[in-house]
């Protein structure tokens, strides 16, 4: 219960962070936006490893350049979704972002040499089935000159999925040599650092409460991870990862009464579609984990 909890926690700070990154206004470029939301997440980031004693261990890294590739993959996710948040309602664009654990199960077959069986095939399609009932609508809006800012934003959050879920897989593999404090903090100095890279391209100065809003939404950015961390450490990753899914009720509550957003009849459709697939991939995920560890009890000598 105390994972669940964390978990849930975790997923209303991410969607206050998205809130608070929309409130801001559409004026402060994507790269701007991946800057404060990096910095100020890591001041969270170190006061936890200070109290954890971790600080000083989280820094010792056999490997800054695999950091460096997940940041650079994670900076252009997070710049894309925050695109997408600033030009679709906020419900339409976390259902959309659903995508990305979706494609997660496609990339770990491509590129690590995952299993994957008919069923979660089935589940992958039926659910990137879902996305396209959900974003359909708003590419449709192409021919509309008015609209396609619309159409951009649904094109920007699907690329988001696309380079969040190869993260994902970044991350699979630097777990095998660091521990999860050190990718915590290196993705986050990493993605400041390499933020700054769109100053060229235009920033602006932002009033007092544009940039108290973006401060806030980095210092929830980072809070959440944390609690993200935390409650893994309660709780199997199968048994709490449902609960991700509590951010489209959350995102709709939000966007009525922060934006005014009502959700269409195809995103709730769509978003039904999805996070049963996913909710398909997860519980299979996890019988195919117990599978696993049953047979290497079957093949460790006991005793």
């Amino acid at each position: 219960m105390i994972g669940i909890l964390l978990k849930v926690t975790s997923v209303a700070v991410f969607v206050t962070m998205s809130t608070l990154i929309k409130a801001s206004g559409d004026g402060i470029p994507a790269g701007q936006i991946v800057f404060f939301r990096s910095a100020f997440a890591i001041v969270p980031i170190l006061v936890y490893l200070l109290l954890r004693g971790q600080l000083d261990t989280a820094w010792r890294t056999p490997s800054p350049l695999s950091h460096v590739r997940r940041g650079l993959v994670g900076v252009m996710a997070m710049g894309l979704g925050f695109y997408g948040i600033m030009r679709l309602p906020l419900p339409d664009a976390i259902a959309i972002g659903y995508a990305m654990p979706l494609l997660t199960v496609v990339f770990a077959a491509l590129f690590l040499g995952e299993t994957v069986r008919i069923f979660r095939w089935s589940a992958v399609a039926v659910g990137l089935g879902g996305v396209l009932i959900i974003t359909w609508p708003r590419l449709s809006l192409f021919s509309d000159g008015f609209g396609s800012g619309e159409a951009l934003g649904a094109l920007a959050v699907l690329a988001s999925a696309a380079f969040g879920a190869t993260a994902m897989i970044l991350v699979r593999k630097l777990v095998l040599t660091e521990k999860t404090p050190t990718i915590v903090l290196y993705f986050s100095l990493t993605a400041t650092l390499l933020s700054l890279a769109s100053l060229p391209f235009g920033w602006v100065v932002p009033d007092w409460k544009t940039l108290g809003l973006m401060a806030l939404a980095g210092f929830c950015g980072g809070l959440g991870q944390i609690l993200l961390t935390q409650s893994y450490r309660h709780a199997d990753v199968s048994t709490i990862a449902p609960f991700e899914y509590t951010s489209i009720v959350l995102g709709i509550v939000f966007g009525y009464f922060v934006f005014g957003d009502v959700p269409t009849s195809s995103m709730l459709a769509g978003t039904a579609i999805v996070v049963g697939a996913g909710v398909f991939v997860i519980l299979r995920e996890h019988a195919l984990g117990l599978e696993r560890r049953a047979q290497r009890r079957l093949v460790t000598p006991q005793g």
